[in-house]
């Protein structure tokens, strides 16, 4: 008997006993689609907002003030400023998306972070207000590749220009690139940082 009858022969065979066959495949059914439901109520972990203020305030920080050019410029007390990247040099700052001082910097597409000093905390209040002239009596000059304000005083500056925005809850994410930086030697006068922690200004103590 040569292979083809062999075949033959097990094909039969098969199908007299109910096996499947290449020859006849048996049908494949789908396993059910599990049901979909929203999340209940009852299944989230309740957060209050300001419990979560109050656990996070124990985080200290340093203190910025993000400005942008314009006529008039634009302003805003930042906490939430770190360094991104170094390669290539980046760095990062969150502004809530109800922020009216955000979208003049956004127009302009630049801005410069001034890193307060110890002894600005009272600077640090009037870029916090809304409704205000933040710049009134406020000493400043450009920036050199930006423009942006720099602020008198300020230990380090870091002129940059918007690199990427993204969504994080009420807030927005903005990146910038770094375009220029300079600090003061750290025995200089007014180079010990402005510090926040637990909703109150403090100074580093080494």
């Amino acid at each position: 008997m040569g292979h083809a009858g062999m075949a033959a022969t097990a094909v039969r065979y098969l199908r007299s006993v109910g096996a499947a066959t290449a020859a006849e495949p048996q049908a494949v059914h789908a396993l059910p689609r599990p049901g979909l439901r929203a999340v209940g109520p009852d299944e989230r972990l309740p957060l209050d907002p300001a419990e979560f203020r109050r656990v996070l305030g124990n985080f200290a920080s340093g203190v910025t003030v993000v400005t942008s050019p314009g006529s008039p410029p634009a302003g805003f007390a930042c906490q939430s400023f770190a360094s991104l990247s170094l390669d290539p040099p980046l760095v990062v700052f969150m502004v809530a998306r109800t922020s009216t001082t955000w979208p003049r910097i956004a127009r302009a597409g630049v801005f410069c972070v001034n890193v307060l000093g110890a002894h600005q905390g009272e600077l640090c209040r009037a870029f916090a207000r809304s409704g205000t002239d933040k710049f009134a009596g406020v000493a400043y000059d450009a920036a050199p590749v930006t423009g942006s304000p720099r602020l008198a005083g300020a230990p380090a500056w870091i002129d940059c220009a918007i690199q990427t925005v993204h969504t994080g809850g009420d807030h927005l994410v903005v990146v910038g690139r770094v375009e220029a930086l300079d600090a003061s030697a750290p025995d200089a006068p007014g180079s010990a940082p402005l510090l926040y922690h637990r909703g109150a200004f403090g100074t580093f103590s080494g």
